[in-house]
């Protein structure tokens, strides 16, 4: 091959053919659907729970086992997909989707709808990382790679804008079913046009699946995704820690099976190619500091600058027109200048955007939302091209599987940051608020239930005398503010981190500097 040009254009690539547009929606239709199947559950999530008079318990299974189901499979589907086939495997997917969506729809009770809900989150495992390689497989040698995966990311960008619009109106209209209904006609498209646009492809030297891998691969991230998401929620409790250890030796022999075994369900070895490596980082610690900061901002929104639920939702919506902007124009200008330096540019933004956040106050939620657009727009660099180069650096036959480890590390990254970022908050918030708490004249009790959260705070300051009320209430409001400092700050500071390794490690590859399009394995 060529060694690409100083501008970082590979000369020897081509532009992609019409049909390989065409196929892109195709593709793009399970991306957009599953954004939008995530949005709409929390609108429906209070009707349901009505009519099947679910438990508090039992809403927490409804919202979680799809995401449980979704990250232990992952793997799996991903090394399931490289042996019989990407396009295969997306059928058999769409198909699933299609008819758990349906069951979904009619669940006659709670436990029905958990059901559903964990088949919709296998088949989802499906659809992901089968999408990405086919992509891969779409644009491979082409000019237009990142651009259409930039593309792939904004169609999931705009389901999440589109989610709670499409399921208001619905939900205005018809029973809490029909959300859960828009997958059906979404995936029959699928399966009608699928076959006709989509290739296949698949590894034609891997051997049989390996069972015992997929048991551990199982026994590995289930628990680890389960663990996760119950220390975001409830925190570091002895249980979950347990459960967290546990998936954490399973992995370990899962990762020590693959090395061993002939045909393994994961090629451990892409580890050792530095672009993947760093790509993968890249996706992780993303999804780690964007969704710890998220969760603070939309706390920081309603309970410290008084903004309802719906209006904060609107105000929103900039972040998220950013961040497509951000993923459409990260392409367009790693064709001029070198691939890794718009990713590591992009990460510095979306640090600049953080250090924003740190400036604000209780009554500037202004600020906050400027920065977290412009955060958004620099994220999208990275996400985009990061994957460009994760994809591209692993061989053509082992697209899932690295499509799948992507995906992985996105979905655990979203409830490390939760968990991380947001055990952070607590312990900051808590920090700024005891001493003055210390100095006003209430009690322990008192004390106690406003440094647990900042939403008891408000509701006990409207238990207390006025003026008491009104200075903690304040405290509060300013202490919430500090800790929303302190995880802009620490969000700000990683990724010019990540920016900096980015440049150390991506710049030593020419290829992978240069957006090269072919495999750097």
């Amino acid at each position: 091959m060529n060694d690409p040009t100083p501008l970082g254009v590979d000369e020897d690539l081509v532009d992609a053919p019409r049909r390989a547009w065409a196929a892109l929606l195709v593709v793009a239709l399970p991306t957009l659907l599953l954004s939008i199947d995530v949005s709409v559950l929390y609108l429906a999530l209070p009707a349901l729970s009505r009519d099947l008079g679910a438990t508090n318990v039992e809403q927490l299974w409804i919202v979680d086992i799809y995401s449980f189901m979704l990250a232990g499979f992952l793997v799996t589907m991903g090394g399931l997909a490289d042996r019989i086939g990407r396009r295969r495997l997306m059928m058999y997917g769409a198909a699933a989707f299609g008819i758990a969506s349906t069951a979904a729809a009619f669940s006659p009770s709670a436990e029905a709808l958990i059901a559903s809900r964990a088949v919709m989150g296998v088949a989802g495992a499906t659809l992901m990382p089968t999408a990405l390689a086919t992509i891969r497989q779409l644009f491979a040698g082409t000019r237009q790679l990142s651009s259409a995966i930039g593309a792939w990311f904004g169609c999931f960008m705009i389901g999440m804008l589109l989610g709670p619009l499409i399921g208001g109106l619905l939900l205005d209209r018809f029973s809490w079913g029909a959300v859960f209904l828009i997958a059906v006609p979404v995936m029959g498209l699928l399966l009608t046009i699928g076959p006709r646009l989509l290739p296949e492809s698949r590894d034609e030297a891997a051997g049989r699946l390996d069972a015992l891998s997929v048991v551990l691969s199982l026994g590995a991230l289930l628990p680890i995704a389960w663990a996760v998401k119950h220390i975001a929620r409830d925190g570091f409790k002895p249980g979950s820690i347990a459960v967290l250890a546990i998936g954490l030796l399973v992995g370990v022999a899962f990762v020590v099976r693959q090395r061993r075994v002939v045909s393994p369900l994961l090629d451990v070895s892409l580890f050792v190619n530095r672009a993947f490596s760093c790509a993968l980082a890249i996706s992780a610690v993303g999804g780690i500091v964007m969704a710890g900061v998220s969760l603070v901002t939309a706390i920081y929104l309603q309970s410290v600058a008084g903004l309802s639920p719906f209006t904060a939702g609107l105000w929103l919506i900039p972040q998220n027109v950013a961040m497509i902007a951000g993923f459409t124009a990260a392409p367009a200008i790693a064709k001029r200048i070198a691939q890794h330096q718009v990713i590591a540019g992009g990460l510095a933004i979306a640090a600049g955007g953080f250090a924003l956040i740190t400036q604000a106050n209780p009554s500037s939620f202004e600020i906050v939302l400027a920065g977290m657009a412009i955060a958004s727009f620099g994220v999208a660099a990275p996400m985009a091209l990061g994957a460009n180069v994760l994809m591209s650096a692993a061989p053509e036959e082992k697209a899932a599987s690295a499509a799948s480890i992507m995906e992985t590390s996105g979905e655990l990254g979203v409830a490390l940051g939760v968990a991380s970022l947001g055990s952070l908050s607590v312990a900051a918030y808590r920090f700024a608020l005891r001493p003055e708490l210390d100095r006003m004249p209430v009690d322990d009790v008192t004390k106690s239930a406003a440094v647990s959260g900042i939403e008891d705070a408000v509701q006990l300051a409207s238990e207390l005398p006025p003026t008491i009320a009104d200075a903690v209430q304040l405290a509060a409001r300013e202490a919430f503010v500090s800790s929303v400092h302190t995880v802009a700050t620490v969000a700000s500071a990683t990724f010019v981190v990540l920016a900096l390794t980015v440049i150390a490690l991506l710049r030593a590859d020419p290829r992978a500097a240069a957006g090269h399009k072919g495999s750097l394995a």
